[in-house]
């Protein structure tokens, strides 16, 4: 399996990778206010942050075509979701109980999607998403409409480890499915290092089994990653069958906000996957001159002023009302056409 190392031409990527940095920017300060927030008690349900994993998921998202393309984030991909152009306000309202969100503030706060737009809600049993993108994907191809679209998912090391995981990247291989399964290898699942997970030297490995395309990067590193990861979407999209991508990094906090991840070693937190991919980036876009100091300052402050509206309008919506709501899941089309 290769490794891959970072090709891209500064002069012909730089849009790309400012519009890389930019989602990465717009999720971190977005889940530092949802963090505030959970801890102030305005957020019920759990908070889970894609702090360290940046990189990765906002080049996943932002190597694919909203309208075309299929996505289906997990709990640490709001750089992903942002990317392939999910609106703050979006992710504010559910995790607000806004009755106006996606999920009319009927559904956890990361179980949100627009399925009409090619984001699939999240489904918790980690793994599962595998199974589903490989299932929509094939489902376009007995419609006929599956020319030139790809569909991608980003798990954690811990899913790899699952039976919907195998029986969804066994399907799109012996279908060679136009898909992309990326692996943010964080080291843990959960509390459970990667020596009581799996036995392989890296995961990149499993893609051989599968008959499949393999890469691995460096998540930390955003050059490496929109190297390969867009190399991997390219693959797939011209014909070339699934890819795994394993990117090696390590979340910059605990599984959610209610875990201090105490079980992390030190020697982990302080080695080269502890280091912080947004910090990286910032060095990267101003040492190959794709974005200056003052520009990165500027839209920070404009980012923060976006989440502010985002997370004030969110506040001030109601949630859904008990005596009005049609609350199950389908018959609110088929046997109530009037229900809101």
């Amino acid at each position: 399996m290769e490794m891959q190392k970072p090709t891209l031409d500064g002069a012909t990527n730089r849009e790309f990778l400012r519009s890389v940095f930019h989602s990465m920017l717009r999720a971190r300060i977005l889940e530092n206010k949802l963090s505030s927030l959970y801890k102030a008690g305005k957020i019920v349900g759990g908070v889970y942050l894609g702090r360290g994993q940046e990189a990765v998921s906002a080049t996943l998202g932002t190597s694919l075509v909203q309208g075309r393309d299929v996505f289906a984030p997990l709990i640490r991909d709001q750089a992903g979701r942002t990317a392939f152009g999910e609106p703050l306000i979006d992710c504010t309202r559910t995790y607000l109980g806004s009755a106006q969100g996606p999920m009319r503030g009927r559904d956890g706060n990361i179980h949100r999607g627009r399925p009409d737009l090619g984001v699939p809600a999240m489904i918790s049993h980690l793994g599962s998403q595998v199974s589903l993108v490989a299932g929509m994907l094939f489902a376009k191809r007995i419609k006929g409409t599956l020319d030139g679209t790809v569909g991608a998912t980003c798990i954690g090391d811990g899913a790899s480890s699952t039976g919907a995981f195998h029986e969804g990247l066994n399907l799109a291989a012996v279908e060679k499915l136009p898909m992309v399964v990326v692996i943010a290898n964080n080291q843990f699942a959960y509390s459970t290092p990667n020596q009581r997970q799996f036995a392989c030297a890296d995961l990149v490995e499993k893609a051989r089994g599968y008959g499949i395309g393999g890469l691995a990067v460096d998540g930390t590193d955003l050059l490496a990653c929109a190297s390969v990861i867009t190399e991997a979407v390219r693959r797939a999209r011209q014909g070339g069958g699934p890819q795994l991508v394993v990117a090696h990094l390590l979340r910059l906090s605990g599984h959610g906000e209610h875990d201090d991840a105490s079980y992390v070693p030190d020697e982990i937190r302080k080695g080269h996957y502890g280091r912080d991919c947004l910090e990286v980036a910032m060095r990267q876009l101003v040492e190959h001159h794709h974005a200056t100091v003052d520009e990165i300052y500027a839209w920070q402050d404009e980012v923060a002023e976006e989440v502010q509206r985002a997370v004030a309008q969110a506040q001030q919506e109601p949630g859904p009302d008990p005596y009005r709501e049609v609350w199950s899941a389908l018959s609110h089309t088929f046997s109530h056409p009037t229900a809101q």
